[in-house]
């Protein structure tokens, strides 16, 4: 198995191993100064980002008589997060294996930077990519594992010390992975991913098993790598912190696409409008001021919901009216409604 993984290496810049440490009486996640991440550290990547564009034309993948995806085309654009969203079964990893080389598919084209994963020229600093938390060989430390990785992908050592650095893990390199909890195994395949200072990092799944501050540490992470330039590609169920993360969202159901953009323009398109709520002890005298252009629901509670115009309009017409308002605020759908509408499914 660690001669098939060397091999991939040296192929590419995605590093698979079958091994699956379940961790369930291993250590909680890295606490302190060493979860911020250091900055990246090589080759500046802002010219070569430039170009390095995700693009599914027309991809297909089957498995005998099941569809896996069918006809599905988007694109990832550099200096952006873009989200991969779909229920369980949608079709969401094998469309990134796909990307990076490890399945063909049955029809259509995956390219990066306009070549498909195979043909670029040294893909470990073009693709960084994590498919599998679990992908590290238990009987190695941390840091030798990604001593491994640099010296199969002819990366300089020392790099293995600063994505440690990066990932918060600079105090625990010298452990080996299977004492590991499932964060610090992310963590650490996160690590794996940047080895190449790539200018694509695709993950799947990367928040398992992370807490709430390491989440936050994520989020700060991939935003400040996009912002540097870089196309960041990740599919996540964790819908809020999608929101929270995402600049475009690409949605499938089924294997096929059925939403893809600014995680704005998604929201905006769906049927449910955005709605303003207010708390006012006049809420008969609102509605009037509002006349018949406004929708106006009274909730038992008191608030006022209104659809048809937006706070600005509401605001205007109080204090033209000289009602007493305690609360005015925008309520839009959030990326769940959006997801469920589109899908017709639960996140889970």
């Amino acid at each position: 198995m660690i001669i098939l993984a060397a091999l991939l290496l040296i192929g590419g810049g995605v590093y698979w191993f079958t091994h699956r440490g379940q961790g369930r009486n291993s250590r909680p996640e890295p606490r302190g100064a060493t979860v911020r991440p250091a900055p990246l550290v090589g080759t500046p990547r802002a010219e070569g980002a430039a170009g390095c564009r995700v693009v599914a034309s027309g991809l297909s993948k089957r498995y005998g008589d099941v569809v896996a995806i069918e006809d599905l085309s988007f694109v990832a654009e550099p200096g952006r997060v873009t989200a991969f969203l779909g229920p369980n079964g949608a079709g969401k990893t094998t469309t990134l294996r796909a990307i990076v080389g490890l399945t063909s598919p049955t029809a259509g084209t995956a390219t990066i930077a306009g070549l498909r994963y195979r043909d670029l020229d040294r893909p470990i600093r073009r693709v960084g990519a994590v498919l599998e938390a679990s992908a590290a060989h238990p009987g190695r430390t941390a840091r030798n594992h990604l001593r491994v990785i640099c010296r199969a992908g002819g990366v300089p050592l020392e790099r293995a010390d600063e994505v440690l650095a990066m990932v918060g893990l600079t105090a625990d390199g010298r452990q080996r992975p299977r004492a590991y909890s499932l964060g610090m195994r992310q963590r650490l395949a996160i690590a794996a991913a940047l080895i190449g200072d790539p200018e694509l990092l695709i993950l799947d799944e990367p928040a398992n098993g992370l807490d709430p501050e390491g989440t936050r540490w994520l989020r700060d992470l991939l935003r400040g790598l996009a912002h540097q330039g870089r196309t960041v590609l990740v599919s996540s169920h964790l819908l809020p912190e999608v929101q929270a993360l995402a600049d475009d969202i690409v949605i499938i159901a089924r294997g096929r696409l059925v939403a893809h953009g600014t995680v704005d323009s998604v929201l905006d398109s769906l049927a449910r409008p955005a709605r303003t709520l207010v708390r006012t002890p006049e809420p008969e005298r609102l509605r009037h001021a509002l006349g018949e252009t406004a929708g106006v629901t009274i909730g038992v509670d008191g608030e006022v919901c209104i659809t048809g115009v937006d706070a600005a309009h509401v605001g205007d017409a109080a204090q033209r009216s000289g009602i007493v308002v305690h609360q005015l605020r925008t309520e839009r759908p959030s990326l769940e409604d959006a997801f469920l509408e589109l899908t017709g499914e639960v996140p889970r």
